[in-house]
C-alpha cells in the first residue's frame, strides 16, 4: 500500500496478517500472568491470587478464572489459600517471554525511546513479535 493509496494488499496476505495478531491476542493473557507469577517467586517468595488481581488491576474472580484455566492447561500448580507455582510449562514460557521483552526493551532504549516509554511499550510489544 505504499504508493497507490487505491490498491489494497492481496487479501489472502492480509487475512494471514489479522490472523496471526489474532492468535498473539489469545497468549497474551497467558504469558503476562505467567510472567508476573515467576516475577512475584522471585521478589516476594510467593504469589498470590490478591497480588495478581492489584498488578492487573482486574477483579479476584477475573484472576480465578484465568488460573484455573492456567492449571488446566498445565502452566500452574496452586492449592486453597497457598501460593501459585509455575509448572516446568510455566517457568519455560516465562523465561522465554522475559527474554523477548528485555530484547524489546533494549531496543526501544537504543533507537531513543526514553526508559518508562520503553517500558510501557516493549509490554505490548513482546507480544507480537515472532
Amino acid at each position: 500500500m505504499s504508493q497507490n493509496k487505491d490498491k489494497l494488499v492481496d487479501a489472502k496476505i492480509q487475512a494471514k496478517w489479522f490472523s496471526r495478531i489474532r492468535a498473539a491476542h489469545q497468549t497474551e493473557t497467558t504469558e503476562d500472568y505467567v510472567e508476573l507469577i515467576a516475577d512475584l517467586l522471585e521478589t516476594q517468595q510467593e504469589a498470590r491470587l490478591s497480588d495478581l488481581a492489584e498488578r492487573f488491576g482486574v477483579s479476584h474472580p477475573t484472576v480465578s478464572k484465568i488460573l484455573a484455566r492456567l492449571k488446566e492447561e498445565g502452566y500452574i500448580e496452586s492449592q486453597p489459600y497457598r501460593s501459585i507455582f509455575l509448572t516446568r510449562k510455566g517457568k519455560s514460557l516465562a523465561q522465554k517471554c522475559k527474554k523477548r521483552h528485555q530484547i524489546v526493551l533494549d531496543f526501544l532504549i537504543k533507537i531513543g525511546v526514553d526508559p518508562e516509554t520503553a517500558e510501557f511499550d516493549a509490554e505490548g510489544i513482546e507480544h507480537h513479535v515472532s
